[in-house]
């Protein structure tokens, strides 16, 4: 693309904008796609000609070289140069941030967009670059006392549309404010902390947390100096992550100062990301409450052993319970003598259980009896009850004592 090309597609969408400009107002401002490019913004020019259309081929050739410089120098820490007929096929486009131009003499800062396949091929570098998860960006401007998001188009909005993400680590959702943008992402919303709500949203625009970038414009006098306070905070619970403030001496440049405020915005957030701070909110990606698990598989044989996680920590084992069940045999001459045997054992602490196995009324019975301890305690304890007790290998033999004869009474 040759530069005399790319001036006229820049004068056609800046008459595309002003033609456009009553529904930009309506609806907000479309976010420019930059994931194509490498922007290198801020390259300064001052060159002469003998005419003014020369000495602006010149600035913009110019820009070209030292926009290659910066960026190689940005990405691979050396600065570089290349042939201008290799430049030309690497720059898409031009942007024009501001420019003075004379009868002879061409003054102008610009922005030049390098495609970002061929850019990193000629690096050595990798075109893709790892970036966060998607946040969507809800641009939150308080002039004049009023917040403001998406009910209205804003020129904090309108900033962060022109911004080219192209070169941020941050994934940006950024929607335009229509159709429901200004219902679902007010002023209002941004004070909600409700993850439930927030859930629904982002999934909306596909996003996994929000950020709220503010700014909030002091104006000193009517056409006067504006100071800009800027906040970049993100999440339900619009959490800080940094603040600061610029100022330009008139309103007119407040496109500007909003621009520059986007860009250190970025900034912040990229160096959230890299230290940790910033983060998506995992109660935002948890699934709702009464939500059934996926199923995986579903055809998968429900019987089939799940194989172990090698990740998952190896539980500590836990000593087994000591209880004992022991097979008791008891003289049962009557019913009544059955009942009262298995009430002696369950009186005694440390049985859980006393149960007839075998019944022999009139005969011996076996009871089946569990206890929490050494068969011994237990054999003590019914000792202790007035039992005679005979042990062996899991098994015991009880009987009652007999009851002391009492003495013949003496002969008169």
């Amino acid at each position: 693309m040759t530069l005399q090309t790319r001036h006229r597609l820049l004068a056609a969408a800046l008459l595309g904008t002003v033609a456009t400009g009553a529904v930009v107002a309506q609806g907000g401002v479309a976010a420019v796609d930059s994931s194509g490019t490498f922007e290198v913004n801020g390259v300064r020019v001052d060159v002469a000609g003998p005419t003014a259309d020369v000495a602006r081929t010149t600035g913009w050739r110019l820009a070209q070289r030292k926009g290659w410089q910066m960026l190689s120098q940005r990405l691979t820490g050396s600065a570089q140069t290349l042939p201008d007929g290799t430049l030309d096929s690497l720059v898409d486009a031009i942007v024009v941030e501001s420019e003075q131009i004379g009868p002879n003499r061409y003054v102008a800062r610009l922005g030049v967009l390098f495609d970002r396949g061929r850019a990193a091929s000629i690096l050595g570098i990798a075109g893709v670059a790892e970036r966060s998860p998607a946040m969507l960006v809800v641009p939150l401007i308080w002039d004049g006392g009023t917040g403001t998001a998406f009910e209205r188009a804003t020129p904090w909005q309108a900033a962060w549309a022109r911004f080219r993400t192209g070169g941020s680590t941050v994934d940006y959702v950024r929607p335009n404010g229509t159709g429901g943008d200004a219902l679902l992402l007010n002023a209002g919303q941004v004070t909600r902390r409700g993850r439930g709500w927030w859930r629904t949203v982002l999934n909306q625009y596909g996003a996994s947390d929000v950020l709220v970038p503010q700014v909030r414009l002091e104006r000193q006098w009517p056409g006067g100096p504006v100071v800009g306070t800027f906040t970049a905070g993100y999440g339900p619970d619009n959490r800080l992550i940094g603040r600061f403030a610029l100022r330009v001496e008139q309103a007119d440049a407040i496109p500007a100062l909003l621009d520059e405020g986007v860009r250190r915005i970025d900034s912040l957030y990229q160096q959230a990301l890299r230290d940790g701070t910033l983060r998506p909110d995992t109660a935002l990606n948890a699934a709702p409450p009464g939500t059934p698990a996926p199923v995986e598989n579903p055809l998968a044989d429900p019987l089939a052993p799940v194989p172990a996680d090698p990740a998952a920590p190896v539980p500590t084992p836990t000593p087994a319970d000591t209880f004992v069940t022991l097979s008791v045999q008891a003289d049962t001459p009557t019913a009544a003598a059955v009942e009262s045997t298995e009430a002696a054992f369950r009186a005694i602490p440390g049985v859980r259980s006393a149960i007839t196995s075998s019944l022999a009324l009139g005969g011996v019975s076996v009871l089946r009896v569990t206890f929490d301890g050494d068969p011994a305690i237990l054999s003590a304890a019914l000792e202790a009850r007035g039992w005679q007790v005979q042990g062996g290998d899991g098994a015991l033999r009880i009987r009652r004592r007999a009851a002391p004869t009492p003495p013949a009474p003496a002969g008169g």
